[in-house]
């Protein structure tokens, strides 16, 4: 059991299939983690959260907890208005959980949130775009360490493309989803670098707008189709250096450090930098 005089927190990353729950150290490392099923209905979700902090964390006592959500948040209120691929919409989420945990809760995007995770890990470079590329497209803006507020609602996935002569939303042609819809594999499965040569040219499709529109000092792909960025990394510079009327540097490109875990990751530097 943990003395309770230790400082810990919770972080909460709430994903359409399942909720990922992690107790971070004062000092930013992971005491303990743990992983269930999102239920469909939010009370649903609100009430076995809470059974799982209980059960699973139960002697930690956490001072402060951050909730990532997919999907849009309202700050001010502390509601999230959607939710991506849940059917929730405009729950008090920030005074659920804390009447559930019983302690102050932060609530942010889970993009934004992997991308302040990722930019603190490059912290050479003061302009961050983080690009997760998993069921859609998510998008974070980091600015100096902090999540950009100008920019905070940003969703990179829905801008408008053309693509195959019609205009479409960036992550209807260019998210894991799609990759695995259109190929029948999941991105760990290829290996035919043709296939990665088209989807880099998806990719490259809508993120030559953001280049132009942002200009960062680097870009960090995460995400499920991320974790497998080697792949398709020399595909996708090769498209944004062919662009026939770039005007814009092509800034570096990697792979984010915690492909899978940077939204929790990043639920632990918001608190820092928050409490």
């Amino acid at each position: 059991m943990m003395s309770s005089r230790e400082r810990v927190y919770l972080a909460i990353d709430v994903g359409a299939s399942k909720t990922l729950l992690a107790i971070f150290s004062a000092d930013g490392k992971i005491i303990h983690q743990f992983k269930f099923a999102t239920p469909s209905g939010y009370d649903k979700f609100i009430e076995q959260l809470g059974k799982t902090v209980k059960a699973e964390f139960s002697g930690q006592n956490p001072i402060m907890a951050c909730c990532a959500i997919p999907g849009i948040v309202d700050r001010r209120r502390g509601t999230g208005r959607v939710f991506g691929n849940l059917s929730w919409h405009n729950v008090p989420i920030k005074d659920d959980l804390q009447r559930e945990l019983g302690l102050a809760v932060l609530v942010e995007n889970d993009a934004n949130l992997a991308g302040l995770a990722e930019a603190l890990v490059h912290k050479r470079y003061k302009k961050v775009i983080y690009l997760t590329f998993s069921t859609g497209i998510g998008s974070g803006i980091i600015v100096n360490g902090k999540i950009d507020p100008a920019l905070a609602d940003s969703e990179a996935g829905f801008m408008l493309i053309e693509h195959h002569g019609k205009i479409a939303p960036w992550e209807d042609f260019a998210s894991g989803e799609t990759l695995k819809k259109r190929y029948g594999q999941l991105a760990s499965e290829i290996e035919d670098p043709l296939i990665w040569e088209a989807y880099a040219k998806d990719v490259a499709a809508g993120l030559s707008v953001l280049l132009a529109v942002i200009q960062p000092d680097v870009v960090i792909v995460g995400g499920g189709v991320g974790a497998h960025f080697e792949k398709f990394s020399d595909a996708l510079v090769h498209q944004l250096n062919s662009h026939p009327h770039r005007m814009f540097d092509i800034p570096p490109i990697v792979k984010a450090r915690h492909a899978e875990q940077a939204v929790i990751y990043g639920c632990y530097e918001y608190i820092k930098q928050n409490i």
